[in-house]
């Protein structure tokens, strides 16, 4: 949410990498927001071991699941296991970008009050849905699910964490297994939730493609929302999601400087700036926003000392970079712990008792790097080619997968294909199989099942 420009003070000197322990303890008490309802489960279990808090339980879930260590394996900027002279060996991946944004949740969320635990589970869980190849995958996958309800990486999550990653089952009155995937608490399915409704049922544009839930996860999806302002995010998934923009903004911008894709001379040429606002506005800002205010956000960068002017791969230049980056984020969770903090005080907020309040001049700043980003690594033209090549092999994946169902899917996804009541239900099948492959499974598979043809 937009909110005051005005200069942090107060509690946000402290930095977003402390808080008041005489308010908030790790693994102390929950206080009244995190109630019974807040740390209940869809499905009722009991603690295997005493001591510990529900949300921390829910982290511990989530980091030891199979779908966060898959994450290594898809997409960020570049695709994982691959190199080209320009890059290391070792470019962001999914879940370096996920670990990324839970350590600065973590720290953002507790300064403010926030059970931290909650918070890092909800970062590490944010992109938990996303299929291989990252939002380019979305495209094509929403595609192929257009007869099943289309395709969305949050809703995919949220599917995800509720009934496709294996770790806790009810039963039907016969008697036979249904999973409830990691059981997490509400507090924590609810924070990590960013569009809270369904597709087509965004509260002010009705043709966003952006939304939270599948029709047929809706019924888990009203447990999880019960007694929640309709449409509203919660105050812990508005950090969530905030730390995601801090992340991957400032980390696709030093990958790009890293990489030697970005000339940080060019970002005073005044043709290269104009490109720049144009990726910018309608994607990363509003479509009113004046060219000059980015501008100014980008000057007002530029101007710090600790700004990036160059970049030579020494060891010098890298630390420096290193700083730039920390200063980066630093400078952006500050602002909103400010200006948060300036709006409602200096008590403990969670849940619903507040809003994330980010000023209008961080969000531009944090949107020109996202713009520069892509104007000079995704906009290159061999990365238009490869998500070509991407969105035809996901394509073809499922043409093939789909002409040999239940054979060509694995065992979890074909018992669940032969229990399907319809072709609808059997095509999200489908789309969740692909949705849980890595780039390179997918390659492989591909390359599998093509070649019986």
């Amino acid at each position: 949410m937009e909110g005051t420009t005005s200069t942090p003070t107060g509690p946000a000197t402290r930095g977003p990498h402390s808080y008041d322990k005489s308010t908030y303890s790790e693994g102390g008490d929950h206080h009244d927001a995190y109630d019974e309802a807040a740390t209940a489960r869809f499905a009722p279990e009991p603690d295997k071991r005493l001591g510990r808090t529900a949300f921390q339980r829910d982290r511990a879930r989530v980091l030891h699941s199979a779908a966060l260590r898959r994450l290594a394996g898809k997409t960020q900027v570049v695709t994982p296991g691959t190199r080209n002279e320009a890059w290391d060996a070792s470019p962001r991946t999914r879940l370096t970008h996920s670990l990324e944004c839970a350590q600065v949740g973590r720290e953002l969320g507790a300064a403010l009050g926030c059970d931290p635990d909650l918070v890092e589970a909800a970062c590490l869980a944010h992109d938990l849905g996303h299929p291989p190849f990252g939002h380019n995958g979305e495209v094509a996958l929403n595609e192929v699910a257009e007869g099943c309800g289309g395709f969305e990486g949050n809703a995919q999550s949220l599917r995800l964490l509720t009934r496709i990653e294996p770790k806790r089952f009810t039963h039907t009155a016969a008697g036979d297994p249904v999973s409830v995937g990691l059981n997490l608490t509400r507090a924590a399915l609810d924070a990590a939730t960013k569009y809270p409704w369904p597709r087509g049922g965004h509260p002010t544009d009705p043709t966003s493609v952006k939304f939270g839930v599948y029709e047929d996860d809706l019924p888990v999806f009203a447990w999880v929302r019960e007694g929640a302002p309709e449409h509203r995010k919660c105050f812990e998934a508005q950090v969530m999601d905030w730390s995601d923009d801090v992340a991957y903004s400032v980390h696709d911008f030093e990958d790009g400087l890293h990489a030697g894709h970005i000339d940080p001379a060019l970002l005073r040429d005044g043709a290269e700036r104009a490109e720049i606002w144009r990726v910018a506005v309608g994607r990363y800002v509003s479509d009113d926003t004046d060219p000059e205010e980015l501008a100014a956000a980008l000057d007002r960068l530029i101007a710090q000392e600790w700004w990036p002017h160059q970049y030579d791969g020494s060891a010098v230049a890298q630390a420096r970079l290193k700083d730039a980056t920390s200063q980066l984020i630093g400078r952006f969770c500050l602002a909103a712990e400010g200006a948060t903090r300036s709006a409602y005080g200096t008590g403990r907020l969670t849940r619903y008792a507040a809003e994330l309040v980010v000023p209008r001049a961080a969000r531009n700043e944090c949107a020109v790097l996202k713009a520069v980003a892509h104007r000079y690594v995704m906009q290159r033209a061999e990365q238009k080619t490869l998500r070509a090549d991407q969105r035809i092999l996901l394509a073809e994946l499922a043409e093939a997968i789909t002409s040999r169902a239940p054979d060509s899917l694995d065992p979890q996804f074909r018992a669940l294909f032969l229990a399907a009541p319809d072709d609808r239900a059997r095509g999200r099948v489908i789309v969740d199989q692909i949705a849980s492959l890595t780039d390179a499974s997918a390659r492989t598979l591909h390359a599998q099942l093509t070649a019986r043809r």
